[in-house]
């Protein structure tokens, strides 16, 4: 089984049962003397063997072995099948299975030795969608914001189900730095936001996403946190969760976190009180006391 899975790791294909084609180059050289060295210990037999002549139509037979287009096919039916969801699914949901996607283009692109034009037709399509869903998470107009003069303490503050990294972080953010005394309440997908309440994190909401800022990043600005550097280093890691269009290497991390907060909590009152355990636990190290 570990052969079989190297052989298909290396992008090789099946002539038959213990035969495999891999082009000839430097890289397929070396994989595949490096595997029959390992057959060997194993007291195996390998041969590795140069195909030095072949006719057109063999050319064209070996080729045909490495067609991708079935899986670039697939994954162009996925997308396209995503689009349905526009408009009517939670747009950072679609940008994380678009992000799956866009790993998935990746592997295929790798192994694919001989590209033709469904390649292209699959880069543009993940490029499309990238693009409007782009355009869903950051909307070109502005949210209300804070207005002159309003109190905005023990404040009764909405956002929108599903919580994911956005909305819990800044369900975190208000209770531990804006209004320490406020409540959150969570909203089913179709629900208005109630009029003495201040909404967040949603489309129409007082506070949500601008033209760049997921809706944590929004709030450090309007509310005078963004020179906290330790907040501005989890924006960044909410922003990378939310979006996937900047590589931020803690966020892997915090994604698992919050994955397994989500699995074991019962509602997501029960859910923000695990992930704000997880963002304390972000801006302890992050934060640097000021020096006189």
């Amino acid at each position: 089984m570990r052969v079989l899975r190297t052989l298909e790791s290396l992008g090789a294909a099946v002539m038959r049962e213990g035969a495999y084609l891999l082009p000839d180059n430097p890289a397929s050289h070396q994989g595949l003397e490096r595997l029959a060295e390992y057959i060997g210990k194993g007291a195996g037999h390998a041969q590795v063997l140069q195909v030095a002549a072949a006719t057109d139509a063999q050319r064209r037979m070996f080729r045909g072995l490495f067609d991708r287009s079935a899986r670039y096919a697939e994954l162009i039916k996925v997308i396209e099948s995503l689009k349905v969801g526009f408009g009517i699914a939670d747009p950072s949901a679609i940008a994380r299975v678009l992000h799956k996607q866009r790993r998935e283009l990746e592997a295929i692109s790798a192994l694919d030795f001989f590209p033709t034009d469904v390649q292209k037709r699959a880069q543009d399509a993940l490029a499309d969608a990238d693009a409007q869903v782009h355009k869903m998470i950051f909307p070109t107009h502005h949210s209300d914001g804070i207005k002159a003069g309003e109190k905005l303490l023990r404040r009764i503050w909405a956002t929108k189900k599903p919580a994911w990294a956005d909305r819990l972080s800044s369900a975190w953010l208000i209770r531990r730095f804006i209004d320490p005394e406020g409540s959150v309440i969570w909203l089913e997908k179709a629900q208005s936001c109630p009029d003495a309440a201040l909404g967040f994190a949603f489309e129409g909401a007082r506070f949500g996403n601008s033209e760049n800022r997921v809706t944590f990043e929004e709030l450090l600005q309007q509310f005078g946190l963004a020179s906290n550097a330790a907040l501005a280093k989890i924006g960044a890691i909410v922003h990378a969760l939310e979006v996937r269009d900047k590589v931020v290497p803690e966020s892997a991390g915090v994604q698992t976190l919050l994955q397994g907060a989500s699995r074991r909590a019962t509602g997501e009152d029960e859910l923000l009180v695990e992930a704000e355990k997880t963002f304390d636990l972000l801006y302890e190290p992050y934060y640097e006391t000021p020096r006189k």
